[in-house]
């Protein structure tokens, strides 16, 4: 896939099916965009967990953290990825070793690997690179 742009109705649809969101990298800090964007998703009603080695067992907007991704004890549908591009390799060797693979990808702004992007998608992965929920959310669905 092109990753350059994506059809409205492609990341509509993601934004419309999933439910629970791990966000990897989420911070206690208010000032991190990261909490900023789980305070968005929790108040449009997805199940938001987490993911943060360094706060695994704190709670960060009164979900509980998780260290890694594979701690995680029930289905992903999506994972938020707030991490450096050049650490996406990693992140996706994550998430294709768990026993059940999220339905998609989502990597926040200025996050970008196509070629991490193109091992997901060879899983059966849907991939949205770059982008932001709480910029695509109010766009595309309104006040849904």
């Amino acid at each position: 896939m092109n990753h350059d742009r994506y059809d409205d109705g492609y990341i509509a649809s993601v934004l419309k099916t999933v439910k629970t969101v791990a966000l990897l990298g989420a911070s206690p800090k208010p000032v991190r965009p990261s909490h900023g964007v789980m305070g968005f998703l929790l108040s449009k009603g997805y199940h938001v967990i987490p993911v943060n080695p360094g706060q695994a067992g704190k709670t960060i907007l009164g979900q509980t953290v998780y260290g890694r991704l594979s701690d995680i004890s029930e289905p992903i549908d999506m994972v938020d990825v707030f991490r450096a591009s050049e650490h996406m390799q990693e992140v996706m060797e994550e998430v294709l070793a768990l026993g059940i693979p999220p339905k998609v990808i989502w990597t926040q702004l200025g996050v970008r690997d196509d070629a991490a992007a193109a091992k997901a998608e060879a899983a059966g992965i849907q991939v949205v690179q770059d982008r932001c929920p709480v910029i695509e959310y109010p766009r595309l669905l309104g006040h849904h």
